[in-house]
Order: structure tokens, then sequence, then C-alpha cells
């Protein structure tokens, strides 16, 4: 696809097209990687968000921030990790990505990775470094998101058995002064339960 004038000869134009060829043109003439959209989107926040592998390896090779935020909050990185982004997570994570970073639920980008069923990406958080105990505002951490939230499938206990292997706390609990093992003993989540219980008799 051709640049179509000034206009769209933007990084965030062509990102926002889909065009790779256009975004190449517009990186060699010096369009701004950090450009944002009405939502407060830089050009590698739709990149994530569109699961744009080829344009993040664009613009993460022309410096873009990893850690920008947008309107709610949310990052290059967050996102990815959040939504399993896998191959652009990878990238993210070798080009600065700020670990201790929360979205506006006060999670880094594990809890949300681990509740919404995205085992690959927790496992890179998790060998990136990322605190497996971190708690957000809703006094939650990825292991108690994963008791309460999750169907409690095998995808869930995959990651329930990355998170204990990382050395998860099972005991740390809610605002109600519940832990993960309360909330999957309640919600007959036996095969979460039977993790949890074996982890905490190895205490």
């Amino acid at each position: 696809m051709a640049l179509g004038g000034n206009a769209s000869a933007t990084v965030l134009g062509a990102v926002e097209r889909g065009d790779h060829l256009g975004l190449e043109q517009a990186l060699a003439m010096g369009s701004s990687v950090e450009e944002k959209n009405a939502q407060g989107q830089t050009a590698l926040l739709v990149a994530v968000w569109k699961n744009d592998v080829d344009a993040a390896r664009l613009l993460l090779a022309a410096g873009a921030d990893v850690n920008a935020r947008d309107s709610i909050h949310d990052s290059p990185f967050l996102v990815a990790g959040t939504q399993g982004r896998v191959d652009i997570l990878r990238m993210i994570l070798a080009h600065g990505a700020d670990l201790t970073s929360t979205n506006r639920f006060g999670g880094t980008a594990l809890i949300p990775a681990a509740e919404k069923g995205h085992p690959d990406a927790v496992d890179l958080l998790i060998a990136a470094g990322i605190n497996v105990d971190h708690v957000n505002r809703l006094g939650w951490t990825a292991l108690l998101e994963v008791a309460i939230l999750t169907d409690g499938g095998p995808t869930s206990q995959r990651i329930v058995r990355s998170l204990l292997q990382a050395g998860a706390d099972v005991d740390i609990k809610d605002s109600d002064g519940k832990n993960a093992l309360a909330h999957a003993q309640a919600r007959g989540l036996s095969a979460i339960a039977t993790l949890l219980e074996t982890a905490k008799a190895k205490d």
C-alpha cells in the first residue's frame, strides 16, 4: 500500500492501517514513534492490540517506548502480558519493560495474564523476574485471581503450577480473609485446590 500524503505518512497511521511498507517509509522519514491517537495509544500499543508482530519489531528497533501509557493507563508491556501476545511480549521484555508497572486496577502484567489464561505469557513474566505475589487494588494476587475468576480447567491448573514453582505464597489472603485455597474449595475447583493443598503441605 502506498503512502497517501502527509496526513497518512506517519508511523501511527501506518500501524493503524497495517501497512508495513508504509511503516518502514515513515520511520525512514523520521516520523515520531511516540505519536498518540485519540485514546492516547502509541503506534506500539496499537501494534500490540492488533498482535502485529512485524510492526512491533520495527517499532522496537526504532526505539519505541514499551512503557508509554494511554488514557486508561495501559502500556504496550501491560497489554502484551494481559492479552497473551507472547511473540511481542518476548521482544518487549528485551527492550526495557518495567516489571513493576501496574494497570488501572493496580495489578502487574502477571495478574491478568494468569486470570485470562495465558500460560506462556505467565511463564515469560516469571522468567523475567516479575513479583509473583504482587497484590492489586482488589486485594488479589495472580494466584487469588485464578482461584476466584477462572473455571479451574487445565490451562488454569498449568498457570497455578507455574506460580507455585515460582514460589507464590499460598497463604496470602484477600480483603475478606480468604486465601486461594479457600476460594478454590468454595467454588469446587478441586484440581486447583489439590495443587494448593500440596504446596501448602510443603511449607
